[in-house]
This record gives structure tokens, sequence and C-alpha cells, in this order.
């Protein structure tokens, strides 16, 4: 879903795409609808769920304490903040792509980045993830853009020139899935995967992502997939 802002002359403007609004009130109405919703149903909900288990949650019971004229408009407000909640995390971790013929700025997660279009040899979507690589085959950027339509990202490059290398990592037969010790890799390298599979298990993205630049940085390129580590020799 996207949305996109043009300007200027065709060839010279600036694309835009990002999340479309409409999903971020989609989740906000329809959180404020279940809400709504279960303000009538609570009471036997929980007594349901009481005979089926023995007990239920707490914010459940209290709710159900409530008479049902307050409980309706309560429940619906609350409904309304988390749907609120939910729309604002969906939106931060979107990926929100401007291109123009001068460069890329990318915004995800709270982060952002610009990339000059004289660095970047290659632009494809590789599975979820959009990847800008340079003329080395190192990788400038990679960010999950599910949440964009493909066509629409195709286009926004394509109109200003870009090098779009298609709907496939062109190097994808050169990855290969990393096994601890396996022959192909030296011990600093190893050690570097080592220490990103657990960051990645504790969900530390910013250490994952810093382990990642670090292996660049000695030649080796990454991406996950399927829970696993997979990676590439940069040539030369």
């Amino acid at each position: 879903m996207t949305t996109t802002e043009n300007s200027g002359e065709t060839g010279q403007s600036t694309t835009t795409l990002r999340l479309q609004s409409s999903v971020l009130w989609a989740l906000v109405i329809g959180c404020g609808a279940l809400g709504l919703g279960l303000g009538f149903l609570v009471k036997p909900l929980v007594n349901w769920i009481v005979e089926l288990i023995g007990e239920a949650p707490g914010p459940l019971l209290l709710a159900a304490e409530l008479p049902t004229v307050w409980a309706v408009p309560v429940l619906a407000v609350v409904g309304l903040l988390a749907g609120a909640w939910l729309a604002a995390e969906a939106k931060k971790e979107a990926l929100e792509v401007t291109v123009d013929p001068a460069g890329v700025h990318l915004k995800q997660d709270g982060a952002e980045r610009y990339l000059q279009r004289d660095r970047i040899d290659a632009v494809f979507q590789d599975g979820k993830e959009l990847v800008f690589l340079d003329a080395t085959t190192r990788q400038l950027a990679r960010h999950k853009s599910s949440d964009l339509s493909k066509a629409q990202v195709r286009e926004a490059f394509e109109r200003c020139g870009y090098p779009w290398a298609g709907a496939a990592d062109p190097h994808e037969n050169e990855f290969r899935k990393w096994l601890d010790g396996q022959p192909g890799l030296d011990e600093e390298a190893n050690g570097l995967l080592r220490a990103r599979s657990r960051a990645l298990t504790d969900k530390q993205r910013g250490a994952a992502a810093d382990l990642a630049d670090q292996l660049q940085a000695i030649g080796v390129v990454l991406r996950d997939r399927d829970n696993t580590q997979q990676y590439r020799r940069i040539p030369g």
C-alpha cells in the first residue's frame, strides 16, 4: 500500500512511497469497533472463559463488573486507543522511500539514511526487502518493504533512471547458508556470525545491524532467510 507525491517535469520528479493512511485509519477504527462489540459481549464472554478454564484475565473481569451502559463506551475508547498505538507502530515500522534523480531518502524504525545516486549500481526487490548495491556489489542498504507496492517501487526508480535489477537478487546463486565452522569462512567471520546469531536470538536489532556492517567491512554480505543467516563473498 503506497501513496505517491510527484513534482517537476517527467523524468525529473520526486516520488514518495509510504504506507497508505487508509490502512492506519482502518487499524484505529477496527480496534474501536472491536472494543464496542466487546462492551456488549464481555459479561457472557467472561462467564464462558471461567466455565472453560476456571479463571479469566483481570482486565476482562474488571470490564465485566461494569454495567453494559458503561462497558460499551469504556471498551470502545480503549479499543480506539489501542488502535491508535498499533497504527503509530505500523507507521514507524513501515518503510518510507523518497526517490529523485539526485538520490534516495530511506526512513524506517525511527532511522533515516540518504543514498546518493552515483553510489547506486543496482536496486532490486529481494523477497520482501528492497536492496541497494554499489559497483563492487557491496550492500548499501537492505530494508523490509512489504508494505509498499512492488510495481510502484519499480516505477519510481525507473522514472528517475536508476538501474532497476528486477524482483530477485542478481547474486542469488552466490549466497550460502551459514553453518558454524563450515569451510569457506575464516574464524574472524565465523566469530562475527556467531555473535550476530546471538543478537538476533535476543532480538537486539541494533547490535545485529552493527555486526552485519563489520562483516561487510571484511568482504561478507549478509541476508536473513527462514531464521538463518545467508552470506556471500564480495568479489576481490
